[in-house]
């Protein structure tokens, strides 16, 4: 999303040598090859990339770097603005399961469940609030945490929050979810796209049909509203109720769409779904306004720093579903393994574990909590794939 300031608006150095145990050792040196002078008599080994390590410390330097004094959220930034900003907390939310998933450790859905409960506390007691996207985003992390630990908790969030989320929709411009309560006639891929992904995976925990066929509306009008015949998902359309699409080209938005699509083909084996999710993927990983040189682009920090996580997430998702075709599945973990390895040594402060928007430079300045995130949620993802010897 673009920073709801904003729409409102509109409508209203090089890699540190003190690396931490999670890099590689000297003969690893991401420079040794490369033109530098090497030591002939010394065999190089190859450059070794271990996400699961370097997750653990990223994880433990996130929270310790943003958690509130009150360890009920995580703040805005790590240079002294504790602002309780709703959306990211979902993703927080999305980054600790991530690590539960990957270790099983107690402590990460311990913290889980500090920050579900602190949501409300921060939120004035309830989960719900102005815009349908937060409310997607949250509702989802939720959902995903509850199939993982079975804890009802989550489950009452998340039904809270589609209650609600449906409430976003009506048929001016055909359908779709508002991005807020008071602009019920502005549609976007952020409301959307959440509420598809979530319907599809109600239906999967219930096998309500209602769910279903919601989820492929949604879908339906994405698909015939903001999506080019090229692959290129755009964000919104009648934000100023002049009927006009916002063309705006984001990562995350492309994410979403993949994920609705990879969602909807989990639940019906239509094929049309993954051949849709491979259109979309396909533009985001050449498309120069999305992946100038192959690298996820810089989208700055404040709200556009989360993007990428989205696009990984759902990017992962896809190369990881066993009916894709080999051939793309290679081409898909070939990006988000070159993206991944880019980060790794060139995007990452250390010691700190800092990240930069951009993950092809070292950070400067302070760092956002949504920015920080998106590295930590690559990071995750590529663990996974190394662990189903997906990428190096």
């Amino acid at each position: 999303m673009i920073s709801k300031r904003i729409r409102s608006l509109i409508t209203l150095s090089s890699i540190s040598a003190a690396l931490i145990a999670s890099s590689c050792s000297k003969n690893n040196d991401p420079g040794a090859g490369k033109g530098g002078r090497t030591d002939t008599s010394v065999t190089t080994k190859p450059l070794t990339y271990d996400y699961a390590l370097l997750s653990d410390s990223l994880q433990t330097a996130t929270y310790n770097t943003f958690i509130s004094a009150d360890r009920n959220y995580f703040v805005q930034n790590n240079q002294g603005n504790t602002t309780f900003n709703y959306w990211p907390q979902a993703h927080v939310l999305d980054m600790l399961l991530d690590g539960y998933l990957r270790t099983k450790n107690g402590q990460y859905s311990a913290r889980m469940k500090a920050l579900l409960n602190g949501i409300k506390i921060k939120n004035g007691g309830a989960y719900a609030n102005e815009f349908y996207d937060d409310m997607g985003w949250l509702a989802n992390a939720s959902l995903r945490s509850y199939v993982t630990l079975n804890d009802a908790d989550y489950l009452a969030v998340a039904q809270t929050l589609y209650t609600e989320i449906k409430g976003g929709y009506n048929n001016t411009e055909g359908g779709g979810i508002a991005w807020q309560r008071s602009q019920l006639y502005y549609k976007n891929i952020p409301s959307t796209g959440n509420a598809t992904i979530l319907a599809a995976r109600f239906y999967e925990l219930n096998g309500n049909q209602a769910d279903l066929t919601f989820a492929k509306s949604l879908y339906t009008w994405m698909k015939s509203t903001l999506v080019t015949p090229v692959g290129v998902v755009y964000d919104g359309i009648n934000r100023n109720q002049d009927g006009q699409i916002d063309s705006w080209e984001f990562t995350y938005n492309q994410g979403l769409f993949i994920g609705s699509a990879v969602e909807l083909y989990n639940c019906t084996k239509d094929a049309s779904y993954l051949q849709d999710a491979e259109s979309v993927a396909n533009n985001l990983i050449a498309d120069p306004n999305l992946s100038p040189n192959g690298i996820l682009k810089n989208e700055g920090q404040g709200d556009g720093g989360l993007f990428k996580a989205v696009a990984a997430r759902y990017l992962t998702d896809l190369v990881q579903l066993t009916a894709l075709d080999e051939s793309d599945r290679t081409k898909y973990a070939s990006f988000l393994q070159r993206n991944v390895q880019t980060l790794y040594y060139k995007g990452i402060s250390r010691p700190s574990l800092m990240i930069s928007p951009d993950w092809t430079m070292q950070p400067s300045g302070s760092t956002d909590l949504t920015t920080q995130l998106s590295g930590v949620i690559m990071m995750e993802a590529a663990g996974r794939l190394k662990s189903a010897s997906l990428i190096q």
